[in-house]
């Protein structure tokens, strides 16, 4: 390992402009949930080894720590209201520079073909004929399910998990109307996990209501989930996204509703803000938590 990070060392040495102009490669890595010792082998090596790396806003500042000092750097950072660079512009930068011979690191939090772009990002680089590869990270909803203590299947609980996205943009400037298939998501055999669905919250829980859930069924957000950070809310889906607001809890959030919400209760092992509303939990949480 000593070898290796003194051949990153010297090669860091160098003036990027002064590389050969032969075509460079573009790792599209994923840094998983937040916590660095999530990251893979694979991950940690390209790190250490790019010449540059373009960093979205959910990869943590710990994960930064890990990229060699000397390293060229370029957030790109992006939330639902806020866009340091449309996603047009990031195809251009990658290219640009790949082309000019540099290894460079995109570096994603959670995994990159999860909610990440990263499958529009390989497709355009595919296009200008440029190196890539793709580094698979822990998933934020497996890594923050698992520091809640909250696992997505359990037997007799779930026997299936549904991903989806609390919030759809049509562009990069307008956001559009969240139709979903309720009536399908409204499944008591399947854990259903929202990524980015802090702002649509209500509206969300009110749907699946209107489908067939019950008000009492268990449900949870998890905030910047595997950090020290982190924050849980318990609650069911008539109050969550009240105890959620209450709480204040801070973006990024993940959503996990089905009936092993209500095991983060039980399996609480990572120290974090537990907010559980137990008093006023119906019997549901009781049977299916023991």
């Amino acid at each position: 390992m000593m070898a290796f990070l003194h051949h990153v060392r010297m090669k860091k040495s160098g003036d990027l402009a002064l590389q050969s102009n032969s075509t460079g490669k573009v790792s599209l890595v994923g840094a998983g949930p937040g916590d660095p010792d999530l990251l893979t082998v694979k991950a940690l090596k390209a790190i250490q080894s790019a010449d540059i790396v373009v960093y979205d806003r959910l990869v943590s500042e710990a994960i930064m720590a890990l990229v060699p000092h000397g390293v060229t750097r370029f957030f790109v950072g992006k939330s639902c209201k806020q866009k340091v660079m449309p996603q047009e512009e990031i195809h251009e930068l990658l290219i640009s520079l790949a082309k000019k011979g540099n290894d460079v690191v995109r570096l994603k939090g959670g995994d990159p073909f999860m909610f990440g772009r990263g499958g529009e990002e390989a497709i355009e680089l595919a296009k200008h004929s440029i190196p890539f590869e793709i580094v698979p990270g822990i998933t934020s909803a497996h890594g923050c399910g698992a520091y809640a203590g909250i696992p997505l299947t359990h037997r007799g609980l779930a026997t299936g998990v549904r991903i989806i996205t609390g919030h759809r943009t049509a562009d990069e400037d307008k956001e559009e109307p969240l139709e979903l298939d309720w009536k399908s998501l409204a499944d008591t055999e399947t854990t259903l996990v929202v990524y980015m669905g802090l702002a649509n919250l209500a509206l969300i829980v009110r749907k699946l209501m209107e489908h067939g859930l019950s008000a009492h069924y268990p449900a949870a957000a998890i905030a910047h989930g595997t950090m020290p950070s982190q924050r849980v809310v318990i609650a069911d889906l008539a109050t969550i996204a009240e105890k959620t607001k209450d709480a204040q809890l801070a973006s990024p959030v993940l959503v996990i509703i089905g009936k092993v919400a209500a095991l983060g209760r039980e399996l609480e092992w990572f120290k974090s803000e537990l907010i559980d509303n137990k008093e006023n939990y119906p019997e549901i949480f009781t049977k299916l938590s023991h």
